[in-house]
């Protein structure tokens, strides 16, 4: 019984988007993981690998949530997900049901986002679902760099996300 309630259960995304008015690229995620939720920021599971790709591309070393802050300022990206609220048990996209789509939109207008990643497949079809037909801004979707994401390596990830990341610092 307990497990069925945990499973019916609503979960709110429990932290804002990233983002300022100098942002160029917008990353979106699905929905957190039991370890970003736990930690109150993106990607925190030690194994995804988002920020390493980010750190070895822009030749950082961000490590905490401030550190990680700042690096998205500097190269301008943003960072939210494509779900506001689901039912979730667990961290694994599959296991996502009754969503409710984030608002994306006030972050276009406020930004100078031209370009929409999608970390992974889920993200990406739930954009396409229902942000995109209020936003008209497509988006591209981006190998996942979940740990669940095994058949990419760390270097065919760096190889597949640095092409449509900005400049840093531009």
């Amino acid at each position: 019984m307990e497990d069925e309630k945990k499973q019916n259960d609503v979960i709110v995304h429990p932290f804002p988007p990233v983002y300022d008015c100098k942002s160029k690229v917008l990353v979106l995620g699905s929905f957190p993981s039991v370890k970003s939720r736990e930690d109150n920021f993106y990607y925190a599971h030690p194994r995804n690998r988002f920020w390493q790709i980010l750190n070895i591309i822009y030749q950082m070393t961000a490590t905490t949530v401030e550190e990680k802050k700042a690096l998205l300022s500097f190269v301008h990206i943003a960072l939210y997900d494509s779900i506001y609220s689901c039912s979730i048990t667990g961290s694994a996209d599959s296991a996502i049901s009754r969503i409710t789509p984030a608002s994306i939109t006030p972050i276009l207008q406020k930004t100078e986002i031209d370009t929409i990643l999608c970390n992974g497949t889920k993200s990406f079809s739930v954009y396409m679902e229902y942000c995109y037909p209020e936003t008209n801004v497509k988006a591209i979707k981006m190998p996942s760099t979940s740990p669940a994401n095994a058949a990419f390596s760390l270097s065919s990830l760096i190889a597949a996300w640095k092409p449509f990341l900005p400049s840093a610092g531009a």
